[in-house]
C-alpha cells in the first residue's frame, strides 16, 4: 500500500504539504497543489479513512435509511439505493446502507454515533415519527418522500398527487366513467405511507372534479389475493372500465384474471399502471403508465444533500413532475348496449 510518505517524496515536497493538499486546511499554491495531486494520480494512493475522517472531522460516508419492508416493491426501492451510491460516490461519498425498520432509534444511532456526515430518508410516511430528530439536529438530511409537514425539511419526490390526477384525465378522456384503483397492500395504507396517500388523493380530486366515480381497494399483490379484489370490485360496480394499478406485484394477476373473464384490454377495459418502465414493457400487455423516476429521485436527493453539506443548500421541496406514456392498454370506453 502506498504511504503518504512515498507520495512526498515522488512530489519533492514534504508530507505536511501532501497533507494539506489533502485536507485543505491551508492554501498551498497551483502548481505545487498540481504536482502533489499527480504524484497520488501515478502511485494509486488512497488516504487512510481513519485517519481522514479523524483529521477532518468528517467521515465523507452518507447513511441511506431503507426500511426493506415486505409489503413494498423492493427493486424500485433498490434502483433509488443505486443511484443514491452512484451519484454519492461522483461528489467523494461513500454510503452506509441501513435496512431495519429501527425508525427513530436508527437517526439517533448515525447522528449519536458520527457514523455518517449525513442522512437520506427513505419510506417516508406522512406523520413520520423520525422527523422531530431530524429537525432537533444539525446534521444535514433530505427526505425521498413528502410527510405532511414539510417545515424545516428538504425533500424530492415524484409528484404522486399529480400522478394520481393524471391517471384519471387519461381515462377520463377515453371516456370511461367508472374507474376501480388496485392500490398498494393495506400495510401501506395503515402506515400512511406519503407516495400512497398523495396518490390517493389526487386520484379522487380529479375524478370528482370531472365527474367519474372512482373505487379504491388495497390488494397485497399475488394471484389469489387479485383475484379475490378484481371479484369484489366487479360485484360492486359492475360498470367498471377502466383499471389504475399502483401495485407493481399486482399487475400481471391483474391481466390474467382479465383475460380469465373474457375481458379484452384494451377493447372493453383500460389499465393505467404507476410503475418502472420496465414492468410496463414487460407485462403481457404494454402497459400505458406512469413511470417512476428513481434514478431522478436519487440523484436530486444526493444533490441537494452535497450542496448542504457544502454550505449552500437550503430546505426545499423538489417535485419531479409525472409523465403518462400511452402504450397498448388503454383506449376508448366501450359503448352501452
Amino acid at each position: 500500500m502506498v504511504t503518504l510518505a512515498e507520495v512526498a517524496q515522488h512530489a519533492g515536497v514534504s508530507a505536511s504539504t501532501v497533507s494539506y493538499v489533502l485536507s485543505g486546511k491551508r492554501s498551498i499554491s497551483t502548481t505545487t497543489r498540481q504536482r502533489v495531486e499527480q504524484s497520488i494520480r501515478d502511485l494509486g494512493y488512497h488516504p487512510n479513512a481513519g485517519a481522514r475522517a479523524l483529521a477532518s472531522s468528517r467521515s465523507n460516508i452518507i447513511a441511506l435509511m431503507v426500511p426493506l419492508r415486505t409489503d413494498m416493491y423492493v427493486p424500485v426501492m433498490m434502483e433509488i439505493a443505486i443511484a443514491v451510491a452512484t451519484t454519492a460516490r461522483t461528489h467523494g461519498y461513500d454510503v452506509l446502507l441501513l435496512t431495519g425498520e429501527e425508525g427513530p432509534d436508527a437517526v439517533r444511532r448515525v447522528t449519536g454515533s458520527g457514523l455518517a456526515d449525513a442522512m437520506i430518508l427513505m419510506d417516508v410516511e406522512l406523520d413520520d415519527e423520525r422527523l422531530p430528530l431530524l429537525r432537533g439536529t444539525d446534521q444535514p438530511s433530505v427526505l425521498i418522500g413528502l410527510p405532511a409537514d414539510t417545515s424545516g425539511l428538504t425533500c424530492v419526490d415524484l409528484d404522486f398527487r399529480a400522478t394520481g390526477a393524471l391517471c384519471v384525465e387519461h381515462l377520463a378522456k377515453l371516456g370511461h366513467r367508472d374507474i376501480a384503483v388496485i392500490g398498494e397492500a393495506p400495510a401501506v395504507y395503515e402506515r400512511h405511507t406519503g407516495f400512497a396517500e398523495r396518490t390517493l388523493d389526487g386520484l379522487r380530486s380529479r375524478a370528482q372534479e370531472l365527474g367519474v366515480r372512482l373505487l379504491h381497494r388495497p390488494c397485497d399483490g399475488g394471484y389469489d389475493a387479485m383475484a379475490v379484489t378484481v371479484a369484489r370490485i366487479l360485484d360492486e360496480r359492475p360498470s367498471t372500465t377502466g383499471f389504475v394499478v399502483q401495485n407493481e406485484q399486482a399487475v400481471e394477476p391483474l391481466l390474467a384474471l382479465l383475460r380469465q373473464q373474457g375481458r379484452a384490454v384494451p377493447e372493453d377495459v383500460s389499465v393505467v399502471a404507476i410503475c418502472p418502465d420496465q414492468v410496463a414493457v414487460q407485462a403481457s400487455v404494454r402497459l400505458t403508465s406512469v413511470a417512476i423516476p428513481a434514478q431522478e429521485m436519487g440523484r436530486h436527493a444526493v444533490e441537494r444533500l452535497t450542496a448542504k453539506l457544502e454550505g449552500r443548500g437550503e430546505d426545499e421541496v423538489v417535485l419531479i413532475e409525472p409523465e403518462l406514456t400511452v402504450r397498448g392498454s388503454t383506449g376508448p370506453a366501450p359503448s352501452v348496449s
